[in-house]
């Protein structure tokens, strides 16, 4: 897994339309959110199912690109309220990122819990 530790992140609360790429997002960082993308910090979008994520990230010379895709469940995403942008910390993100995970395998100890004998 990617650290995210110590670098800001901003969410882009509601969805996302998934076919932006690079140029796409960026605009809405700097149109929507009033942010700089190239700032360093991590930009994160979700899509309207929340099984699809991208992360936007500038490292000095280019930007990152990362996408998830998750087989089964979704990530707990904030709607669109008030705020357009949520304020997070790299660890706080990476929970946002496992909590799928964490999710799928309570699902599965309970279903094993279950079992008739």
């Amino acid at each position: 897994m990617i650290s995210f530790s110590g670098k800001s992140c901003y969410l882009a609360c509601g969805a996302t339309d998934m076919r932006k790429s690079i140029n796409g997002l960026a605009a809405i960082v700097e149109g929507s959110f009033k942010l700089d993308p190239f700032n360093g910090s991590l930009f994160v979008f979700c899509n309207r199912s929340r099984d699809r994520l991208k992360i936007l990230e500038w490292d000095g010379d280019g930007f990152w690109l990362y996408f998830k895709r998750l087989e089964k469940g979704h990530f707990k995403w904030p709607g669109e309220g008030e705020a357009m942008t949520m304020d997070l910390s790299g660890e706080e993100l990476a929970i946002l990122l496992c909590g799928s995970k964490v999710e799928l395998k309570l699902r599965r100890n309970e279903v094993n819990g279950r079992r008739a004998v």
